[in-house]
């Protein structure tokens, strides 16, 4: 049977108000009771939920941001760096009732995902979860998803399963890029991809090609550059990549891949974008900060973990929530990497 209040205040040894002080965050009991209650609460599968002064739903108290970790991948051990995952957690820390800045964060490695799995839910309680699912296989999201109550897959999109998702539209931004570029006047372009054939970026190469396809232009073999994400923060150079026989532009899978190309090349005295035009994508606050700024495609992180915590919501408050995928739109944003007319 589901613990009630009553029954998490009688196992904390405290009173009933002071387990609806700490659900809510308010002040009024010491830091050592919040914590002594909380733990408690994970312990026992309790779901604290507190309804809004004007209703609708009510808001998550507890909640796992579950990170995949792929050494090999984009979110690999330096994940906790990306802008993406700053404002993922900053967000929802915001948003998380009762928790806040003590929002727990758990680690798993792709490689041994059943493994980790099994031993987190062994060791505490997650029913409500956001998962960075950036790397996840169709396998992968069907495991973790079978296994957690309410949980919200972020940065990744698989039509056939049925789960809850909010991610980027990729084919939308990436042919609103190659729209842009025609319209600029470029015919020989490239591409720069990422050797992970992940499902946001499989997106963006269709969405890509299917602008491109609109006027009969195709991406020669030799301008298509495949690059593996280790290989971004290497002091050698760049491989995948070689300055001999450049298109005129090169639109690249992400801000990250933009910035080491364009690094690239400087190195051999190209300048960008006399030499060379080139355009990101997600709209990384480092985009803005290189010389020159760098034209890309602006992605909402702040409406996708929005998005994502409503969908949270719904699944708690809502016995008939069906599963939701949600794309989330992007827009052009034009800076200094690419030739004018």
């Amino acid at each position: 049977m589901p613990k009630k209040m009553e029954d998490i205040a009688k196992i904390a040894g405290v009173s009933v108000s002071a387990v609806s002080i700490a659900i809510n965050g308010k002040k009024g009991i010491s830091q050592a009771t919040r914590e002594k209650i909380f733990k408690v609460i994970n312990e026992n599968d309790y779901q604290p939920l507190r309804k809004r002064k004007k209703g609708g739903l009510r808001k998550v108290a507890n909640c796992d941001l579950i990170i995949v970790n792929d050494k090999k991948g984009v979110v690999n051990r330096s994940y906790h760096t990306l802008p993406f995952f700053d404002h993922l957690v900053t967000t929802l820390t915001q948003n998380i009732n009762g928790f806040g800045a003590n929002l727990r964060i758990d680690t798993l490695r792709i490689t041994h995902l059943a493994e980790d799995l099994r031993d987190l839910l062994s060791e505490s309680a997650v029913t409500n979860a956001i998962v960075l699912g950036t790397e996840l296989s169709a396998e992968d999201i069907s495991l973790i998803d079978s296994q957690i109550k309410n949980v919200v897959f972020v940065d990744t999109y698989y039509s056939e399963i049925d789960a809850d998702f909010v991610t980027t539209d990729n084919f939308q931004g990436a042919y609103q890029a190659a729209k842009y570029l025609l319209e600029k006047g470029f015919t020989e372009i490239g591409y720069a991809a990422t050797s992970k054939n992940n499902p946001n970026f499989l997106q963006r190469r269709a969405g890509f090609r299917a602008a491109l396809a609109e006027v009969g232009i195709e991406i020669n073999t030799e301008h298509f550059y495949k690059i593996d994400a280790a290989d971004l923060v290497s002091l050698k150079d760049l491989k995948g990549f070689s300055v001999k026989k450049l298109p005129q532009v090169i639109f690249c899978d992400t801000d990250y891949m933009a910035i080491r190309i364009m690094k690239e090349c400087r190195n051999n005295n190209l300048v960008i974008p006399r030499d060379l035009s080139v355009m990101g994508f997600d709209d990384i606050e480092e985009a803005s900060l290189v010389n020159p700024e760098l034209t890309t495609v602006h992605a909402s992180v702040d409406q996708i973990i929005n998005q994502a915590i409503y969908q949270l919501q719904a699944q708690i408050s809502q016995e008939d929530w069906e599963a939701q995928k949600c794309l989330v739109g992007t827009h052009i944003v034009e800076r200094n990497t690419v030739k004018l007319k």
